[in-house]
């Protein structure tokens, strides 16, 4: 193996595990400060929202964590025991560009809950779920381990050696 081999994409599933746990607690951490600065007015009665910034406020923060992550040593908090690191395809440091690319086609399959006035909730959830899967299941088969969004903005998950 050298420094430069594609992680395989098991890696890389694994590392998803674990990032998902810290978008959880990102996530839980945004609520709570809305909730204080709105002095817990954030919702009405029957789970409305009553801001318009809560949803925005909470898609830049989990956007700002992996976009930072990647161009600040190439990895996210799931992706460090696991020993992968986000790279160009030429083994350098992911530039602004390229991480903001792959960022918002990593974040298209969220739109999908969109659906949900014209089906139920239940599909509207799982619906991004299986758009993450499309866009990942190309790192099974492709050489370099590559998943849509890499392919899309130049980059490639790598195996740090040991």
């Amino acid at each position: 193996m050298t420094p430069t081999s594609p992680a395989p994409a098991w890696r890389r599933f694994a590392a998803i595990v674990y990032d998902v746990l810290a978008v959880v607690a990102i996530v839980m951490v945004v609520g709570l400060l809305s909730q204080m600065v709105t002095g817990g007015h954030l919702f009405g009665e029957h789970g409305q929202m009553l801001t318009w910034w809560y949803q925005p406020l909470q898609g830049l923060v989990v956007g700002a964590y992996f976009l930072l992550s990647w161009m600040r040593g190439g990895q996210t908090l799931g992706m460090r025991p696991w020993r992968i690191r986000v790279t160009d395809a030429s083994g350098a440091p992911v530039t602004w560009k390229r991480g903001l690319l792959r960022l918002i086609v990593a974040a298209l399959p969220l739109a999908l809950v969109l659906i949900y006035p014209l089906t139920s909730m239940k599909a509207a959830l799982w619906a991004p779920v299986i758009g993450w899967l499309v866009l990942l299941l190309p790192a099974l088969v492709d050489r370099r381990r590559r998943a849509i969004p890499d392919m899309v903005a130049g980059t490639e998950i790598r195996r740090l050696p040991t």
